[in-house]
C-alpha cells in the first residue's frame, strides 16, 4: 500500500507539524512545535505546543500558543509568530506533560488572555 499524502498545498499531516521550526517577529527561530491540541469537538486545532528555552533541547519548557498566533511562513519553512521573546519568557508554560492540566478552563483562559486571543 503506498504511503499516505501527508503534505498537499493546504493540508499537513500532524505529524510534519510537530518539530517544525517557529520563528519571532525578527525572523531568529525560537523554538519548534512540540504538539497541537485539538478540539475533540470541533475538529479545529486549539494550541500550539511550544518547546522553547533550555539548552540545545535540554531543559526547555513547554508553551501553549493559541493556533491562530501561528501563521505558516513558505520561506522560512516553519512558523512564524509576532509575538517576541520577551513576551514569551513571561507566558504561561510547563516543564512537562504532568504539570498541565488540559481540563483546567482556567489555564486555557489565561494562556488566551495572555496573549490578547479569544477563547473558542
Amino acid at each position: 500500500m503506498a504511503n499516505a499524502v501527508r503534505e498537499t498545498g493546504t493540508l499537513i499531516g500532524s505529524d510534519k507539524v510537530e518539530g517544525t521550526s517557529v520563528y519571532g517577529p525578527d525572523n531568529d527561530k525560537i523554538g519548534t512545535i512540540e504538539r497541537v491540541m485539538i478540539d475533540k469537538a470541533s475538529g479545529k486545532v486549539s494550541y500550539a505546543v511550544l518547546s522553547f528555552g533550555g539548552f540545545l533541547g535540554i531543559g526547555s519548557d513547554h508553551y501553549p500558543l493559541p493556533w491562530p498566533s501561528l501563521k505558516y511562513d513558505t520561506e522560512l519553512g516553519g512558523y512564524r509568530t509576532m509575538i517576541p521573546v520577551d513576551k514569551l519568557e513571561g507566558a504561561p508554560h510547563y516543564a512537562s506533560d504532568a504539570d498541565w492540566n488540559w481540563n483546567d478552563e482556567a489555564r486555557a483562559r489565561s494562556v488566551n488572555a495572555y496573549y490578547g486571543v479569544p477563547l473558542v
